[in-house]
């Protein structure tokens, strides 16, 4: 899976998604209902490289498997919503028959 850009944007995408989950679902209740910031500020931290990771992956994968607009596009909006990079690579699984 990781052999190829698209194989690696899948598996970057699925854990960005998972820290996005993990900082929305875990990290901030703690801080506003139990009052422990340290939970967002590391994993709001490892979230933040892991957009940036995300980022790069679908410009690389646009570059060599000349992604759409269209689909920078879907890409893009599904990493900022919960769940979006999860529906995302579906849609791929199913374009693909992975």
């Amino acid at each position: 899976m990781l052999n190829t850009p698209l194989g690696r944007f899948r598996v970057v995408s699925l854990i960005e998604g998972l820290s996005f989950l993990v900082l929305l679902g875990i990290a901030m209740p703690l801080k506003y209902f139990a009052d422990i910031p340290t939970g967002v500020t590391l994993v709001g931290w490892i979230h933040g490289v892991l957009f940036v990771l995300y980022i790069a992956a679908v410009v690389h994968v646009t570059l060599t498997d000349g992604w759409s607009l269209k689909r920078v596009t879907g890409a893009l909006i599904a990493s900022l919503l919960p769940f979006g990079p999860f529906v995302f690579d579906a849609r791929l699984r199913r374009e693909r028959k992975w």
